[in-house]
């Protein structure tokens, strides 16, 4: 990876690229650490310390690099984006009208994110207005009126946009996919607490946590890169006095194909309640804190739900990004078949099949890696927002901005016939 690297910063057109993220990086730092306009920072960090642990909003920290926990202009970071493309991805499938749209090519890839551009704007909206009015009522404002209301709010839906726009403009004029690129540097900012609470830990903890580490990310890397090729062999046929076809390709079907989704759905929905709780009920009764209580995930019953959760939503999700019927569909159509099963039915049964096994797998995968920060506060007492979600993000950006590089330096080194 580091060889990739120093071999683009050679090339001029790449490393202006290369430096034109890196200043869109150090903007978003920024930018996560300025508090809002209206927003009191010793009153935020009194709420925070008063919520204690909360690992959504451990997770949502780390995702906007401690952005959040000061309630910065990029308190949201590009939390909004992400949900608005999922939600237009489903929308896609469930709805006739978008899923043409979707097919139109260049143009309907504009106008499907031209869509999701105006859902990021009502998301972020959304949710600014739940955050101030949380706010409004701990009195965390500098002055509680409409006036500082509409301030704040305005700020931290101006933030969220401006985040979408930079994650845009990386994409277009710098290196790799942009929206991936500013979560990925906003968990890395979240690296140095870890290294300060291992430093003040002892020695024998800290050794078994930095070996633990070790492991994981050799098990997100392996994790990342693994898939299931499905071999297609195409028929020969005569065109004229040309034989085309006879060649032999494979279909490769992720282990993970659903991603970090999963494990960010399971974990929203099962901190819904305390979140509303925080946000619009002042003095909950008892046993509605008795019920919030056991639905964390560090509980048995809530750990439970939380796996079940994720395994729900792996397959969920699995169902929508792979789609048999449509490749046995096309095979079919371009004289394609895999050895030993018959074109058509029979071919979408064999890789559903098989994308049932896999995603089974994905999700055990998915399971342990989201239950590793369980471990570490349970069997080692450190609390660390950083875990395995945090870290299979991270290498699978890491990868995938890698093999960009190296894609984009293959085609300007390409030297031709001559």
């Amino acid at each position: 990876m580091f060889k990739t690297l120093r071999n683009a910063w050679k090339m001029p057109e790449l490393k202006k690229k290369m430096i034109f993220t890196l200043w869109m990086m150090a903007f978003l730092r920024i930018g996560a650490i300025i508090p809002a306009p209206g927003v009191n920072p010793d009153a935020i960090s009194i709420m925070m310390g008063a919520i204690g642990d909360n690992n959504l909003l451990d997770l949502l920290n780390v995702f906007t690099g401690g952005g959040f926990a000061t309630m910065a202009i990029f308190a949201f970071g590009v939390g909004p984006y992400i949900t608005s493309s999922i939600v237009v991805q489903l929308l896609t499938i469930a709805i006739t009208k978008l899923e043409e749209m979707s097919k139109e090519g260049e143009d309907g890839k504009k106008k499907i994110n031209k869509i999701t551009r105006y859902l990021t704007l009502f998301i972020a909206t959304l949710q600014g207005s739940g955050t101030t009015l949380l706010l409004y009522n701990q009195q965390i404002l500098v002055q509680q009126t409409p006036m500082y209301f509409i301030l704040t709010l305005l700020s931290f839906v101006a933030g969220s946009m401006l985040v979408m726009w930079i994650g845009e403009q990386i994409t277009t004029k710098g290196v790799g996919n942009g929206i991936s690129l500013i979560i990925f540097i906003n968990i890395v900012a979240s690296l140095p607490q870890t290294a300060a609470t291992l430093r003040d830990s002892e020695m024998v903890i800290a050794v078994l946590v930095i070996i633990l580490f070790i492991i994981m990310i050799a098990f997100a890397v392996t994790m990342a890169l693994g898939e299931r090729r499905v071999t297609v062999q195409y028929a020969k046929r005569m065109s004229g006095r040309k034989v085309y076809g006879g060649q032999t390709q494979n279909i490769p079907i992720k282990v993970n194909l659903a991603g970090v989704l999963p494990v960010i759905f399971a974990m929203s929905l099962i901190q819904f309640p305390e979140i509303i709780t925080n946000i619009f009920i002042r003095n909950p009764n008892e046993t509605w804190l008795t019920i919030i209580d056991n639905l964390r995930w560090t509980t048995p019953i809530g750990g439970t739900i939380y796996v079940v959760l994720i395994f729900a939503f792996a397959f969920f999700y699995s169902s929508i990004a792979f789609n048999p019927v449509d490749i046995a569909s096309n095979m079919k159509k371009s004289g394609g078949f895999i050895p030993g099963i018959r074109p058509g039915k029979p071919t979408s049964d064999y890789l559903s099949k098989i994308a049932t096994h896999i995603t089974l797998l994905g999700a055990i995968f998915l399971a342990i890696l989201a239950l590793t920060p369980v471990l570490f506060q349970a069997v080692l007492g450190m609390p660390v927002a950083f875990g395995g979600t945090s870290l299979l993000i991270v290498v699978g950006v890491a990868l995938e901005t890698v093999k960009q590089l190296e894609s984009q330096m293959l085609m300007r080194s390409y030297k031709g016939f001559l």
